[in-house]
């Protein structure tokens, strides 16, 4: 599978690997939300450190994320961005609904 999930103290973080694009975007939703419906986390961390590529589905994803956890005043943290990921979520407006942990160095 695309995505490994864990879970410890409140926080569910979601690693993401491949590509994210209109193929497998559905298939990374899917199993973020059954686990994170069930968990209601007080924090998503979707890391995409193993991500070299996404289009907009990868933003859609992202949102609609954030919207869930909305629902049970729990936040989203991106992290593992890489320099053209973060440009894209910069660009898109994502950095003033979602946090942003950047790479050190």
């Amino acid at each position: 599978m695309s995505v490994q999930i864990s879970y410890k103290e409140g926080v569910m973080t979601a690693k993401l690997s491949g590509e994210i694009d209109h193929h497998n975007a559905r298939e990374m939703r899917e199993a973020i939300d059954d686990t994170a419906q069930k968990l209601k986390p007080y924090c998503l961390r979707l890391d995409f450190s193993r991500v070299p590529f996404m289009d907009s589905s990868g933003v859609g994803l992202i949102l609609g994320r954030v919207r869930m956890c909305n629902f049970w005043r729990g936040r989203v943290v991106l992290c593992g961005l890489s320099q053209n990921l973060n440009k894209m979520v910069e660009l898109s407006g994502i950095a003033s609904v979602a946090a942003i942990e950047r790479r050190a160095g």
